[in-house]
């Protein structure tokens, strides 16, 4: 991969960058731009609704459905989305990160 630079922002890519298959190809994108790409967080919040929910019916399912709702359950209920929507994120970053080839032995 020889482009430096984020095709979204411009931004350089020195740093890290991340590809994406998209209509039109590859496309290389910077931190900033790759956890804004569409698709990828599309993917993240249904697989964030369908893990959560189902956490949700197995861990809270007898208080909701027993009409004791706890103020715990202000923020447990919420993080149960939060957590598998970060991880499918990361785990999509993970997989979409550039490898920079190592430089050859005797240079640095």
């Amino acid at each position: 991969m020889s482009r430096s630079a984020c095709d979204r922002c411009g931004t350089p890519t020195a740093r890290g960058a991340f590809e994406f298959r998209t209509a039109d190809g590859p496309s290389v994108k910077c931190l900033a731009c790759a956890l804004r790409h569409g698709p990828m967080l599309g993917r993240s919040t249904a697989i964030a609704l369908v893990v959560g929910t189902v956490l949700v019916a197995i861990n809270q399912g007898d208080v909701l459905l027993g009409g004791r709702v706890t103020s715990a359950m202000i923020w447990k209920v919420p993080l149960t989305y939060v957590v598998p929507f970060l991880v499918a994120t990361w785990s999509a970053l993970v997989t979409s990160r550039v490898r920079r080839a190592a430089p050859p032995e005797g240079r640095a």
